[in-house]
C-alpha cells in the first residue's frame, strides 16, 4: 500500500472525521429543509441561498424566514437574529485563540463559528487537536450547509408543500437530538420546560415566529437558584 493510500485509509478510520461528515449529512437534510420551507412561504430562491452562504446560522435563518412569512417587520427579524445568536460571543472567547492572528483567517474562522464547530473543537484536549476539530468541522458544515438550502429550494419550487416529504419535521428534530443529551441537567430541563410552556401558550396569540422568540425566557431557569432555595430544594 502506498503512502497516500495509507494517509486516505487513516483519514476515514478518524473517529473525528467520522462524527464531522456524520453531523454534516445531518446538517446537509435540515438545510433542504430550510430551503423548501422558505420557497414554499413565498421567499425567493436566490435570497434564501444568499441567505444560508452569509448567515449560516440555521436557527436564525429558520426564525427569519417565520417572522417575514407571517408580515414581521425586517427589524424585528434582524433583532430576533441577534439575540437567538448572541451565544457567539461567549463561543469567540472560547475559541478566538485557535485562529491564527492574520485577519484573513479570523474573518473566515468567525463564519464557520456554529454551535458544532465550537463543541467539537472544546472536547478536544490540545490546543492543535481543537485547532484541527474546529476548521474540519466549520469548513464541513458550510459545504453541506450552503448547497442543500439552494437544492431545497429547487425541490420546494417543483413540490410545493415541503410536509410532503416530511423536510418541515427535519429542523425540529435535529434540534431534539442536539438537546436530548443535555436534558440530564436540571437546570438545562427546567430551563426547556419553562421555554415549552412559554412557546405553546403564545402560538395562538402571537404571529408565526415570535413564539421561539418569547420562549428566551426560559433561559432565566438556567440561573443558579439562591443559595436559600437551594437548601430548601435538598431536605
Amino acid at each position: 500500500m502506498s503512502t497516500l493510500e495509507r494517509t486516505r485509509a487513516g483519514f476515514w478510520r478518524d473517529a473525528l472525521v467520522r462524527d464531522v461528515l456524520s453531523m454534516a449529512l445531518a446538517m446537509a437534510i435540515v438545510g433542504a429543509s430550510l430551503g423548501a420551507i422558505a420557497v414554499s412561504k413565498g421567499v425567493p430562491l436566490w435570497m434564501i441561498t444568499l441567505m444560508g452562504a452569509v448567515v449560516f446560522a440555521g436557527g436564525s435563518e429558520f426564525m427569519v424566514v417565520g417572522l417575514v412569512a407571517a408580515g414581521a417587520a425586517p427589524v424585528t427579524a434582524v433583532l430576533g437574529g441577534l439575540m437567538l445568536n448572541a451565544r457567539h460571543l461567549p463561543f469567540g472567547m472560547a475559541v478566538g485563540g485557535l485562529l491564527d492572528r492574520g485577519w484573513p483567517s479570523r474573518l473566515i474562522g468567525s463564519h464557520l463559528m456554529v454551535d458544532e464547530s465550537v463543541a467539537f473543537a472544546l472536547a478536544q484536549e490540545t490546543t492543535a487537536e481543537k485547532k484541527r476539530a474546529y476548521w474540519l468541522t466549520g469548513i464541513a458544515l458550510y459545504c453541506a450547509w450552503a448547497p442543500s438550502v439552494f437544492l431545497g429550494g429547487l425541490l420546494g419550487q417543483s413540490v410545493g408543500d415541503p410536509g410532503a416529504f416530511g423536510l418541515d419535521a427535519a429542523m425540529p428534530a435535529a434540534l431534539l437530538a442536539l438537546v436530548m443529551p443535555s436534558l440530564r441537567e436540571f437546570r438545562t430541563l427546567r430551563a426547556v420546560a419553562v421555554g415549552v410552556f412559554v412557546a405553546l401558550v403564545t402560538t395562538p396569540v402571537l404571529p408565526e415566529g415570535l413564539p421561539v422568540m418569547a420562549a428566551l425566557v426560559g433561559l432565566a431557569a438556567a440561573l443558579p437558584l439562591p443559595k436559600r432555595l437551594v437548601g430548601e430544594e435538598t431536605r
